[in-house]
């Protein structure tokens, strides 16, 4: 498991209508190999609402349309849930990710 991968998770929570939804890990990789149980991951929607704090994805990474990853959405899912490997965001989509991240829990530089 690394950081920008994305996995099919089945009854993604209460409130999410789907049955699954594909969500991206946004852990450091420190962190995804500690005995932690959990990672923390954005989830992948069909809407795009062109905020600074979303990322595009689709094909190109394993999904069967175009969709957006939700920097605004973080959750923390158990590493066991993550079972079901989609695909990988590419080195410009980690930069986009981290991006997105910044403007999401406004960080500063």
């Amino acid at each position: 498991m690394n950081r920008g991968d994305i996995f099919l998770v089945k009854k993604p929570g209460k409130t999410d209508p789907k049955r699954q939804r594909a969500f991206v890990v946004v852990n450091r990789k420190v962190v995804i190999e500690s005995q932690y149980a959990t990672v923390i991951c954005a989830p992948v929607y069909s809407n795009n609402s062109g905020l600074a704090s979303q990322v595009s994805v689709g094909v190109a990474e394993g999904l069967k349309h175009s969709s957006c990853i939700h920097c605004d959405s973080l959750v923390s899912i158990a590493k066991s849930n993550l079972t079901d490997f989609v695909g990988s965001l590419s080195h410009r989509k980690l930069a986009e990710l981290s991006a997105a991240l910044k403007v999401a829990l406004q960080i500063e530089e």
